[in-house]
């Protein structure tokens, strides 16, 4: 197990631990959650090896095998697959094995680096690295391309498959989200309730925590607290406490009031002299309840936008794309787009990683032209653009002030000041608004933080008061306050908002209707998020039965010449035939898919159950039995699951085939 005891831990001036203690059992699954700069990061740099705590004592079992996501960009010219089979240690290990082998000559070793290669799975090794690939939103086309040749974003869904790669007895995850679409986020969190380990990880999505973690630990001014539950269940947990502490802090000032009243009043008069100092002792023993001091929360809004052009903006045939380079036609990604946006709208863009959602975006923005068809703006229409890669583009080297000068300066030269003062003063108060004030406006942007550079676009997308919002990924880098203040401000908004995220929390808080981007077309969605997620599913799945359709194609048998047509007696006869068969062929597997289900819901219930009892435990030996208890339920589950969706594709795939021979028959 993992063990805090009395840890304090500094990073320069900055207190990051200070007197935690904690225990991580074998297993679970836990959420580090905290502010930007809390030093999450910093206790992952301790469990690593990489910091050392200043006082206490770290306990982690020497023989554990630890992974992380690698935080640099990778720059090489490795194909992606070899780039991800090398995060297997155990295997570089036994290839390294049989490397020395080989040159000393010693047979024997040669045959025990063979054996210590088939132990660590060296047959299947590009197919394991492979299916995380592709899992993670990586196109079958792209498997062998150099690394150098993806963008910083496709790059670190490399690094976050080569920690996947790697056999891992504890599994650290810095915000392994922050570069995913959604489908690879659902992917991502069914390989992870599956992983066996002992898993950590830090993250600001509020329904990725609750889907994947059991445990939360929260890191605030210093003090590490252990919270049995996911996120939602930590957050009410926490608001009882915080709630139970003020009270219990007022009562206490009260009764200090009260005896300091009795004591000042009484201290002179020698007959209750007596009861004076008693009190006064009292008073002096007394254990004091600090009062619940938080980070003030931070909150924005977005001013109102006047009046809005009805339609905001009409979409006339339009084909977005990238135009040809060298020579090469135009391609086009989403074709035959008809569609108007309308004021006050508030529409999520759904789609599966590589359909075209950015695409779509960018076309409306202006940032692409339209390959064909045209974009009609309304008389007046303001646009406020925050794009995926928005963070790249801020000026290192340049200040807050700087960069919203500069815009002012732009908008003042283009006619498009909507009121905003250019005065320095009202802009370092409206800075101030999003938390840089003091040193933070003078401050380089290239030395802040993810956060603060996500805080500081968003500040610049404010200024300029648009009346239509296009956000492509708005959260990454954004804590979960931060997070929080953008969906209230949205929801208060007055204009229009479409938005791509992955982050679900956000889209249900925000949207109202969905659109969907599939198969190179842009389509109203009839559904809810939760359907959209079973939408992507299918979407993979198909796509992996499409790639086995294609390597099956090549050897596929000729096909029969055609049977003599059947006269309507004979059809009905076999249809009903055919019907009855596939009823007996069906039962057993039905049978089992229920009890399966049934068993499923008996397994949740027990989980359901033993967590509440962990919330509510103090007992080491209850805990232990607890958690080792949710450990054989959730390896039970996930093979029950996988059962289940065997037995369920064995239905759906003798259904189709039953549909298929129906056909044939009633088209003879």
């Amino acid at each position: 197990m993992i063990t805090l005891r009395d840890v304090t831990l500094r990073r320069g001036a900055k207190v990051v631990l200070e007197g935690a203690s904690v225990t991580i059992h074998p297993g679970e699954k836990v959420g580090l959650v905290g502010r930007n700069g809390a030093g999450k990061s910093s206790l992952f740099a301790l469990w690593r090896g990489e910091l050392h705590e200043d006082r206490g004592e770290v306990g982690l079992p020497a023989h554990w095998r630890i992974a992380h996501v690698a935080q640099e960009m990778p720059d090489t010219a490795e194909a992606a697959t070899d780039f991800v089979v090398a995060g297997d240690t155990r295997l570089l290990a036994a290839h390294a094995q049989l490397a020395a082998a080989e040159a000393a000559g010693d047979g024997e070793a040669i045959a025990l680096a063979h054996a210590a290669l088939s132990d660590a799975g060296a047959h299947d090794a590009r197919a394991r690295a492979q299916a995380l690939m592709l899992g993670l939103g990586f196109a079958p086309t792209e498997l062998d391309r150099p690394v150098n040749a993806f963008s910083g974003g496709w790059r670190m869904r490399l690094q976050l498959a080569r920690a996947l790669m790697c056999p891992s007895d504890l599994l650290l995850l810095d915000e392994p989200t922050n570069h995913l679409d959604l489908d690879a986020l659902v992917w991502l969190e069914g390989w992870l309730q599956r992983y066996e380990g002992t898993l950590i990880v830090i993250s600001h999505d509020r329904e990725f925590l609750d889907a994947v973690t059991r445990v939360t630990l929260s890191l605030e001014q210093g003090r590490l607290t252990r919270y049995g539950g996911h996120y939602s269940r930590f957050e009410e947990m926490r608001a009882e406490q915080l709630a139970q502490q003020q009270a219990a802090y007022s009562r206490q000032q009260e009764r200090i009031a009260h005896l300091q009243r009795f004591i000042e009043r009484f201290r002179a008069k020698a007959t209750k002299a007596r009861q004076a100092q008693s009190r006064l002792k009292a008073l002096a023993r007394m254990e004091r309840i600090a009062p619940v001091l938080t980070s003030a929360d931070f909150q924005f809004s977005f001013d109102d936008p006047g009046a809005l052009p009805n339609p905001m903006l009409t979409l006339h045939d339009v084909d977005a794309g990238y135009a040809g380079e060298d020579g090469q036609p135009p391609r086009a990604i989403v074709r035959g787009i008809r569609r108007s946006v309308l004021p006050g709208q508030r529409i999520g863009i759904l789609g599966a990683n590589g359909q075209g959602k950015s695409t779509v975006v960018k076309t409306i923005s202006g940032v692409l032209p339209p390959l064909t068809g045209r974009i009609t703006p309304g008389k007046g229409l303001r646009i406020g653009y925050f794009a995926q890669q928005e963070l790249d583009i801020l000026r290192g080297d340049e200040t807050p002030l700087q960069h919203l000068q500069r815009l002012a300066r732009e908008a003042e030269a283009a006619g498009t000041l909507v009121g905003q003062s250019m005065r320095e003063q009202d802009l370092r108060t409206f800075l101030g608004s999003f938390q840089f004030s003091g040193d933070t406006v003078a401050q380089p942007v290239g030395t802040m933080s993810g956060g603060e550079k996500a805080r500081l676009v968003l500040a610049l997308l404010v200024w300029q008061r648009p009346n239509l919002l296009l956000l492509d990924e708005p959260t990454n880098h954004l804590d979960l306050t931060t997070r929080e203040a953008l969906g209230v401000a949205l929801n208060a908004f007055e204009g229009t908002v479409m938005l791509v995220s992955h982050d679900r929390a956000l889209l249900r808080a925000v949207c109202d209707e969905f659109w969907l981007v599939s198969d190179g077309a842009l389509t109203p969605f009839d559904g809810d998020l939760d359907d959209s997620q079973r939408h992507l599913i299918d979407v993979a799945r198909r796509r992996r039965e499409e790639l086995a359709a294609l390597a099956s194609d090549r050897g596929a048998a000729p096909a029969p010449p055609p049977a003599a047509p059947l006269n309507p007696q004979e059809r009905r006869r076999q249809l009903a035939q055919r019907r009855q068969a596939l009823a007996q062929r069906l039962a057993p597997h039905r049978r089992e898919r229920d009890a399966l289900e049934a068993r499923m819901t008996a397994l949740q219930a027990e989980q359901t159950a033993l967590h509440e009892r962990l919330a509510q435990t103090t007992q080491g030996a209850e805990i232990a039995e607890a958690g080792r208890r949710l450990k054989a339920l959730e390896a039970e589950l996930a093979d029950v699951e996988e059962r289940w969706l065997t037995v369920s594709e064995t239905i759906e795939a003798l259904e189709r085939e039953a549909a298929l021979g129906d056909t044939d028959i009633a088209t003879a």
